[in-house]
């Protein structure tokens, strides 16, 4: 393989592991958004409700585990590193060790597959900030696009929600995705791909045009945000089994455990549906793969970059004085 990197890199949201850990990471998430103090500690009360414990650094070490043995039965002889947005393992901090280590070139993936600011621009920008804050000799890093249309991410879902299916059959199918403002999805190509990956899915397993709800709003109540809630659909639903499929997350979050296995949850119980929540992508085998292949390409030839307008951040109306 040309040595067109020597390095790959996986970029992830982060979460606190203890309940210590809890303030101080919302403050990282929040920092810079008008966002109320009681809204972060009503959030803080989700993650006590676990310990303080998000499993999504988990099961970033899980993937990153399946990674290296991946690569290394086809012969992608890089080392791995692991960098946050918000929590420890700091993404800076990762990009200081990788210096330090002597790497000058890393393709690099974020743990989202679709297109919107919070899920692509704003990891390129993540990354560009390490550099600025490592300095001199930072290694120049590519980020690979928004992966939504690999055929092994397809997979991956697909067999998620055909297991779901064997486990309760006949059920009805919905799928969820994080929620973001409507300013941010119309300058983004989010929900159209979201939309591309279910349609696909359903179409392989021979079910009727998919349904997509939101999850996870965090807003004020005066912005708008995509929706259908997913709570209010299944408050709303007439199907008596339900299959809630987090299309959007690639492995499990705070909003997975509480906004599907709590909330929506008990709302399916208290309407007598029978409810079960599938699997995300996480270490499947075909998704592992799928990573390990864009990383493939990446050797063989420079990284495909984004188009310069896409995924913009939202333009948020001037705060007019009192």
């Amino acid at each position: 393989m040309p040595d067109q990197y020597d390095a790959f890199l996986l970029v992830s949201f982060g979460g606190p592991e203890k309940n210590e850990d809890v303030i101080p990471f919302l403050e990282n998430v929040l920092r810079g958004k008008n966002v109320p103090r009681e809204r972060m500690l009503e959030v803080a009360e989700h993650y006590y409700h676990f310990g303080g414990a998000s499993p999504i650094n988990g099961q970033c070490r899980e993937l990153l585990v399946a990674l290296s043995a991946d690569f290394a039965s086809h012969g992608v002889n890089l080392p791995i590193y692991w960098g946050n947005r918000n929590w420890d393992p700091m993404l800076a901090d990762t990009v200081r060790q990788m210096r330090d280590d002597g790497v000058k070139r890393a393709v690099s993936i974020a743990t989202s597959a679709f297109g919107s600011y919070s899920g692509c621009r704003q990891y390129r920008e993540d990354i560009e900030k390490a550099r600025a804050t490592v300095g001199e000799g930072a290694p120049e890093i590519h980020k690979i696009p928004p992966f939504w249309n690999h055929p092994g991410f397809i997979a991956a879902v697909t067999d998620r929600v055909r297991g779901a299916l064997e486990q309760l059959p006949g059920a009805d199918v919905v799928y969820t995705a994080h929620s973001i403002p409507v300013s941010m999805a119309q300058s983004s190509p989010y929900e159209r791909q979201l939309l591309s990956v279910c349609a696909q899915v359903n179409a392989a397993l021979g079910l009727p045009d998919p349904v997509l709800v939101y999850q996870s709003r965090s807003g004020p109540p005066t912005q708008p945000w995509l929706e259908p809630d997913i709570v209010d659909y299944v408050r709303s639903t007439e199907a008596r089994k339900l299959i809630v499929v987090p299309v959007g997350f690639l492995s499990d979050h705070m909003e997975v455990l509480y906004d599907l296995d709590t909330e929506a949850a008990e709302a399916a119980e208290e309407r007598g549906i029978e409810f079960l929540r599938a699997g995300t992508a996480g270490t499947h085998p075909a998704f592992v793969a799928a990573i390990r292949e864009m990383v493939q390409a990446a050797l063989a030839g420079p990284v495909g970059v984004c188009a310069v307008d896409c995924c913009k951040a939202p333009v948020r109306p001037a705060v007019r004085p009192a």
